[in-house]
């Protein structure tokens, strides 16, 4: 299919979101990066993030429609939608969907090829299955979040990025992408269970094969890539800010320690019997100058370091401002769609999408008539 530039690689292709939060509208966002027309049902009031719809930039480049879902004629509405569909992504708790008449069953009725993507913490079995959660406790008991942090210290909180966008949106993306390919090869679709214990779980695979072979241990703060390493960690600068050190390689961890000024230390990296003695060293020397001094010193090396920069701040980063790697769209800096694409390139294509504001384009463009009319909202979400 010939694309246009800023569509993207899935262009034609149309997704139906079911309206949450956290990794199922970024998974649909991601989507729409890609080129899809993402068509976002909101509920009646809701759901959403606590901030004015105009600046969640999960919902840019999608259309929004307006679905009561508990409404009579509801679930023909969606049904309508994914009976023109080529992915369906939800993010209910097991069973919520068939309750509400657009679970699997009733989508496949209507359209035997549709991808039925379906995003929860602790997926569609199982003893928790229908327990709430949230990132936190899904990391928390695939052994993630017990890797991250000092020892002697409470585990450290990555955010939400590791369980629900790491594990839990970018898995249901590859999932629904491989399941459309093999829908159109075969014209049959498929139900797609992707659950964050799951997707967390198998980031850790390289892990879980150095610790079989002895080359991890089972606690924070004492292998190569958790902190326990001098030369792989974060040191403290003379102005309260941080420089990132990554210097695993010899000939990268020789360059950190020249300009570092540690020649006396070049050879503590194989002795473990010397990193407390090496950290401390590492430690002193970052006090003495502010970050930006010795993201200076670094500037251009090899030795595999780099200032820990704020949210606010990155986009400003020379490397990075180079790239475009942040966008300007709709008066928001935001990331810009990523991966890249040398023959169907990506763009934002429009803000976030305000709740109902696309109603009369995805009737018209889907030829779904039904959705002009909006149902009365009834009290209650489900």
């Amino acid at each position: 299919m010939a694309t246009t530039p800023g569509q993207g690689p899935l262009t034609g292709v149309r997704v139906v979101e079911l309206a949450g939060i956290g990794p199922g509208p970024f998974a649909a966002m991601l989507l729409a990066d890609l080129g899809a027309d993402v068509v976002r049902v909101d509920r009646p009031g809701g759901p959403g993030l606590a901030i004015d719809p105009a600046y969640d930039v999960t919902n840019r480049s999608k259309r929004s429609v307006i679905v009561d879902l508990k409404a009579p004629d509801g679930a023909a509405r969606v049904l309508d939608l994914a009976a023109r569909a080529d992915i369906l992504v939800e993010g209910y708790r097991p069973g919520v969907a068939e309750r509400l008449g657009v679970g699997p069953d009733a989508c496949h009725a209507r359209n035997p090829r549709l991808v039925y993507g379906r995003m929860t913490g602790w997926g569609q079995d199982g003893p928790l299955a229908d327990r709430a959660g949230h990132d936190i406790a899904y990391i928390a008991r695939t052994g993630a979040l017990g890797m991250i942090g000092a020892p002697g210290e409470p585990p450290a909180v990555p955010a939400n990025l590791l369980g629900d966008y790491a594990g839990g949106s970018l898995y249901l993306v590859v999932g629904v992408l491989a399941a459309l390919h093999h829908a159109r090869a075969t014209g049959e679709g498929q139900v797609v269970d992707a659950a964050i214990v799951d997707g967390t779980a198998h980031l850790s695979a390289m892990i879980h094969g150095m610790l079989a072979a002895g080359g991890w241990q089972d606690r924070r703060g004492a292998n190569l890539l958790d902190g326990g390493c001098p030369y792989y960690g974060t040191y403290e600068t003379a102005d309260g800010r941080y420089m990132a050190v990554g210097a695993l390689e010899p000939r990268f961890y020789e360059e950190f320690v020249a300009l570092l000024g540690l020649p006396g230390h070049a050879d503590a990296r194989e002795d473990i019997g010397r990193w407390g003695e090496l950290r401390e060293a590492v430690a002193a020397r970052f006090r003495t100058r502010t970050r930006d001094e010795w993201t200076a010193v670094f500037d251009g090396t090899d030795a595999c370091v780099a200032p820990v920069l704020t949210l606010g701040e990155a986009p400003h980063d020379p490397h990075l401002a180079a790239r475009g790697t942040f966008t300007d769209h709709a008066g928001i800096t935001q990331p810009a769609p990523a991966p890249r694409f040398s023959a169907t390139p990506t763009a934002v294509r429009t803000g976030p999408a305000r709740p109902g504001a696309g109603t009369a384009d995805v009737a018209r463009d889907w030829d779904v008539p039904g959705l002009s009319a909006h149902p009365e909202p009834t009290k209650g979400l489900a």
